[in-house]
C-alpha cells in the first residue's frame, strides 16, 4: 500500500487570528475560542475541577484575553499565554476551595504534587503542539509536504519521496534541514525557548521525528537489487 503524505493544515494561523481580533473582527474571534478552548478545558480536567469551577476558569481566561489581547507581544505565542493563564486560574480556584472547611478550618495552599505535576505535563505538552502546528503552516507547502512524508510511519522510501515530490533523492536531506531551521526560528518556538519551559523545544522535537532519515538512510535508500542511493 502506497503511504500517503498527512494533509496539510488550512486555515488562518494563529498570529493572523489574534492580529484580526484585535482590530474588532469577531469571525477570528470565534476562530480562537473555537481553536484553544479544548486546551482551556483539557486543563481544567487534569485540575479535577467540577463543571461549574471549569466553567468559570474558562470565562475567566477569555475575559482576562479581551483585556489583554492588545497588549500581547508575540501573537503566535497565543497558546502558551491561554495554557499558563488557565493554569493560573485553576490553582486560585482551588486555594479558594481549600481555604476554608465547615468549622473555620483552613487548609493547605498548594495543590498535590502529582495533580500539579500532571496539569504541568498537560500544559508544556500543549504548548509545544500548538507552537509546533503554528510553525509548521509558515513553511512552504513544498516543505510541509515533505515533513510530512518523512515522519510517516512505516518510513517512505526516498525513491519514492522523489517521484511523489518531484525532487531529487538528494535534495531530500539538505531541505529537510532547512525546514527544520525554519520551525526552529518561528517567533512561537522561540517563545517556548525564551520562556525558559525547561522542556524539549517543539523545533527540536520535529527534529527527533525527521533526523532519523540520516541514521536509517542506508536502510531506506537501498533498493532491492541492494544497491544504494543515499541522499
Amino acid at each position: 500500500m502506497t503511504a500517503k503524505a498527512s494533509p496539510t493544515r488550512s486555515g488562518p494561523s494563529v498570529t493572523e487570528l489574534v492580529i484580526r481580533a484585535k482590530y474588532g473582527d469577531k469571525e477570528a474571534w470565534d476562530a480562537l475560542v473555537e481553536q484553544y478552548a479544548p486546551l482551556i478545558w483539557s486543563i481544567c480536567r487534569r485540575y479535577r475541577l467540577g463543571n461549574a469551577d471549569a466553567e468559570d476558569v474558562n470565562q475567566s481566561v477569555w475575559l482576562t484575553l479581551v483585556d489583554q489581547l492588545s497588549a500581547l507581544r508575540e501573537p503566535a505565542a497565543l497558546p502558551g499565554w491561554l495554557a499558563t493563564t488557565t493554569q493560573r486560574e485553576c490553582g486560585r480556584v482551588l486555594r479558594a476551595a481549600r481555604r476554608t472547611q465547615p468549622g473555620g478550618q483552613v487548609l493547605e495552599d498548594n495543590i498535590p504534587d502529582e495533580q500539579a505535576a500532571t496539569a504541568e505535563e498537560e500544559l508544556l505538552k500543549a504548548e509545544r503542539q500548538a507552537a509546533l502546528r503554528e510553525a509548521f503552516t509558515c513553511l512552504p507547502p513544498s516543505g510541509q509536504r515533505l515533513l510530512a512524508m518523512l515522519i510517516q510511519d512505516p518510513p517512505v522510501p526516498y525513491a519514492q519521496i522523489s517521484a511523489e515530490l518531484g525532487i531529487p533523492v538528494g535534495s531530500i536531506g539538505p531541505t529537510r534541514r532547512r525546514c527544520l531551521e525554519k520551525l526552529r526560528s518561528h517567533p512561537a518556538i522561540a517563545a517556548l525557548i525564551d520562556a525558559g519551559t525547561g522542556s524539549t523545544p517543539a523545533g527540536d522535537e520535529a527534529s527527533q521525528r525527521c533526523g532519523s532519515e540520516d541514521q536509517s538512510a542506508t536502510r531506506r535508500h537501498t533498493d532491492p537489487e541492494g544497491n544504494s542511493s543515499a541522499a
